[in-house]
C-alpha cells in the first residue's frame, strides 16, 4: 500500500472535477479524498496499491486532459485513515 498526493492546477475548479474525480475513483480499489484549495488548485490523496494509484490518476488525467495544466506527486506511507473515496466540500 503506497499513498500519494497530487496537486491538479489548471481549469480545475467550477467544472466538475471533484465529482468526476470521485466517480472515477469508484472504479478503483483507492481510498481517499479530493478537495478544491484557496489557490485554484485541487488536491486529491489517494491510497491503495502503487498500480491502482497509477492506474486512477491515469484515468483522471485522461478524462479532462484538456483542463489541467499540471500535475505535481508527492508519495509517502499510507495512513489507513480512509474509508472510500469522498469530495470535500
Amino acid at each position: 500500500m503506497k499513498r500519494a498526493t497530487f496537486f491538479i492546477s489548471g481549469r480545475v475548479q467550477g467544472v466538475g472535477f471533484r465529482y468526476r474525480t470521485n466517480l472515477i475513483a469508484q472504479s478503483f480499489s483507492v481510498s481517499g479524498t479530493v478537495e478544491n484549495l484557496d489557490d485554484g488548485r485541487v488536491k486529491i490523496v489517494v491510497e491503495g496499491e502503487l498500480e491502482e494509484i497509477q492506474r486512477f490518476v491515469d484515468e483522471v488525467q485522461t478524462s479532462v486532459s484538456g483542463n489541467i495544466k499540471a500535475i505535481d506527486r508527492f508519495d509517502s506511507e499510507p495512513s489507513g485513515d480512509f474509508d472510500g473515496f469522498v469530495v470535500k466540500i
